[in-house]
């Protein structure tokens, strides 16, 4: 009888794992249902400023949002 037990352990253990591979099947079925912007926060629209030789200057960490 001491055979039994490592089958019946490594039985729950592939349960296991079975079900949280459906599991996170079903989130990301979810996720990708909700769309590209879940969190609801709007988008900052970047503005390019240019210098005085029409060249486009770079953007500061303040510029995102």
């Amino acid at each position: 009888m001491a055979n039994s037990r490592p089958s019946f352990t490594k039985r729950q253990k592939e349960r296991a794992r079975q079900e949280r591979q459906i599991e996170k099947a079903q989130k990301r079925a979810e996720r990708k249902q909700q769309g590209p912007t879940p969190s609801g926060e709007p988008i900052a629209e970047l503005v390019v400023t240019h210098d005085e030789d029409g060249q486009p200057q770079g953007f500061d960490f303040h510029d995102f949002k």
